[in-house]
């Protein structure tokens, strides 16, 4: 209660303050912005973690959810008295939250969520049928988005009207998926239309097919995201993509080959129809499996953290691919000679640590 009436009071006391205050958040990448946000986000782990971090300079830290649905988190910032930041965490050593990173099948980017007899979470990411999404981090996105959106509302009404959605690793998927699910929000009228965000995905892997993409590309585009990646991270790369046919466009030229190999002559169609299905049935195979055993499987275990879900008709694909404005931070020999290779340390080019110093590397 105490931190209730704080936090309320804090942003009360803002009102007049931003009445002559005020700073427009701008479009493009910002070194410096994404360097803040950096520092902010990994206060999320504890201080042997950031010791050789700074604190983000001018931020000013307002709130911290508690731990909800598969071990997600999230932080308020003030950047300045007319910029908040939405913080998001990535990947824990918990299992669940490791769990949200293997639930990997896909599901349509517009639908409805059963998560609990309590708790129906609709959604719409992209008006495209064909586009489709992480099941882990849209699960994720749910509950983070339930604790996020009242204070959300504090802020806008303390005249707090830029945001500044940023996550590192898991916390990127989930930045994508959180801002098109705000993005939609705003157009059905639920969140005030001159809220103006900007995203930062730092480390983030790949969170759904192109055609999320294509959409998340074109609500965004002319300098309001970016997906700032290492080099030498693996993470980006990931979910693993398997392509097939049914990912193509409707209107292709592979779309009636079967037809057009059944018209050639015989031995030519013989032999067209067995390079064909060589090439096309280990693709879709892949992808059932995918779904098979990163969603039907995986869903089982969910079901054990979270009472009462049930688990969503999967879309066909996994066909993950790499979304947004890329900003490339290129690891070079001075970086490797810093951060050298070791198969022992998986993760020795996807923590802060190198981030920041090939951030700040980065010409201004």
């Amino acid at each position: 209660m105490h931190f209730k009436i704080t936090v309320i009071t804090f942003f009360s006391s803002l009102l007049f303050f931003n009445s002559i205050n005020a700073q427009e958040l701008k479009p493009g990448f910002e070194k410096e912005e994404y360097i803040k946000l950096l520092e902010a986000s990994s206060r999320f782990a504890d201080s042997t973690y950031y010791k050789d971090i700074p604190f983000p300079k001018g931020y000013k830290f307002i709130y911290q959810s508690p731990e909800i649905g598969l071990d997600n988190r999230w932080s308020l910032w003030l950047a300045n008295p007319q910029t908040a930041v939405i913080c998001l965490r990535g990947t824990t050593e918990k299992s669940e939250s490791w769990l949200a990173n293997f639930y990997a099948a896909m599901v349509p980017a517009t639908g409805s969520l059963h998560i609990s007899d309590s708790f129906i979470f609709n959604y719409n990411l992209a008006p495209d049928t064909k586009a489709a999404v992480h099941i882990g981090w849209l699960l994720s996105t749910a509950f983070l988005s339930k604790d996020i959106i009242p204070k959300l509302d504090s802020c806008y009404h303390a005249g707090i009207k830029n945001i500044l959605i940023s996550g590192h690793s898991q916390g990127g998927a989930i930045s994508y998926l959180l801002t098109a699910y705000f993005n939609n929000l705003q157009q059905q009228g639920k969140i005030p239309g001159d809220i103006r965000f900007k995203t930062y995905c730092s480390a983030a892997p790949k969170p759904g097919n192109v055609y999320f993409a294509y959409y998340f590309e074109s609500i965004t585009q002319n300098g309001w995201s970016f997906n700032v990646v290492n080099s030498a991270d693996w993470v980006p790369e990931v979910p693993f993509t398997v392509q097939t046919l049914c990912d193509l466009n409707t209107t292709n030229p592979f779309i009636d080959a079967s037809e057009l190999i059944k018209k050639q002559s015989f031995p030519k169609s013989w032999a067209l129809s067995y390079i064909y299905n060589k090439l096309s049935n280990p693709s879709l195979r892949a992808q059932r499996n995918y779904q098979k055993y990163l969603g039907n499987l995986t869903s089982k275990m969910v079901e054990k953290y979270l009472t009462g879900y049930q688990p969503p008709t999967f879309y066909c694909s996994s066909d993950y691919v790499r979304t947004g404005t890329t900003i490339v931070l290129q690891a070079d020999s001075a970086y490797f000679k810093k951060f050298p290779d070791d198969p022992k340390t998986v993760f020795v080019h996807h923590l802060h640590q190198p981030y920041l110093y090939l951030a700040e590397k980065l010409k201004d």
